[in-house]
């Protein structure tokens, strides 16, 4: 099972190379391990009376539906709770007093710049490696947390109140149908979809990066703004979303079929986060270009 995601792609689990060299019989007893020379009974050489380690030794843990959704919930749950935090030490930017709201722009700033760069980093950080760390995956979500803590308080003062928690809501509608059309419609899911998907995301991704550094000299595309251009840009994204978690609900059930270690229910948890990630920032700028006066 290849995978072209960069999430999964570096875990040789995910990609057809995990080999469990023990299986487990009846009554406890042990199958030689795949590949192992066949041991002959009647030679006294390879009699043995066992070891403490090999009596210790018991199942590896495997990938669970349940070990997946208690990992993504810690994982996204961080994700709320420094929102959330985040949220309320920006403090009351509408009102107050000019130099109140000036010192508020400041911290919102600096939560929003510290948080998505230690996002991007830590995304990139745990996409590429090979061995996925539970830490790194909390710390991103922290990170995560503050950026959009920072960017839901931005968007909430400058459009209308309101905006966030129905780009909130849409979020969790749009996780729960596309669960629904994936379990009930029996989704499949091909290399072609795979490639198209990862390269789009890789597209949009670079084209942020371009705007980045194009806005630094004063240039605009208007691709991430808040007009026609930018809306056709958040709908896309929006899409693309819904797509990557497809993805993400691909890779669970086969990694779950397939007994992956429960390790990579860390690894499953964070692509989660990402699309729904990705997919709430898209929706708040639908609702920001669709209700501007």
């Amino acid at each position: 099972m290849r995978s072209n995601n960069p999430v999964f792609n570096r875990s040789p689990e995910f990609n057809g190379q995990y080999t469990d060299t023990q299986t487990y019989a009846g009554s406890g007893s042990n199958y030689p391990g795949y590949g192992a020379p066949q041991q002959n009974p009647s030679d006294p050489s390879t009699w043995s009376v066992g070891t403490p380690q090999d009596q210790q030794a018991g199942p590896v843990e495997r990938m669970t539906v349940d070990s997946v959704v208690q990992k993504s919930a810690i994982t996204f749950g961080l994700v709320l709770v420094m929102a959330a935090l985040t949220w309320a030490y920006i403090g009351d930017i509408a009102t107050g007093t000019a130099l109140g709201d000036q010192q508020n722009l400041a911290q919102l700033s600096t939560a929003l710049l510290v948080g998505s760069g230690g996002a991007f980093v830590l995304s990139m950080v745990n996409s590429f490696k090979r061995a996925i760390s539970p830490a790194l995956v909390l710390v991103f979500a922290a990170f995560e947390g503050v950026a959009l803590g920072a960017l839901s308080k931005a968007f909430e003062v400058q459009f209308y109140d309101g905006i966030v928690m129905q780009a909130v809501l849409g979020t969790f509608a749009a996780f729960a149908g596309t669960l629904a059309a994936y379990k009930f419609f029996d989704i499949q899911v091909g290399n072609r979809f795979r490639t198209f998907t990862i390269a789009a995301m890789f597209g949009i991704v670079g084209l942020g990066l371009l705007e980045l550094v194009l806005s630094l000299f004063g240039i605009s595309t208007g691709l991430f703004g808040f007009g026609t251009l930018g809306l056709l840009m958040a709908v896309a994204g929006l899409v693309l979303g819904i797509f990557m978690l497809v993805l993400d609900f691909d890779f669970v059930e086969k990694g779950v079929a397939a007994g992956l270690p429960e390790r990579e229910s860390w690894r499953a948890a964070f692509a989660l986060t990402v699309s729904l990630v990705w997919i709430y920032t898209n929706l708040l700028r639908i609702l920001a270009i669709l209700n501007r006066d």
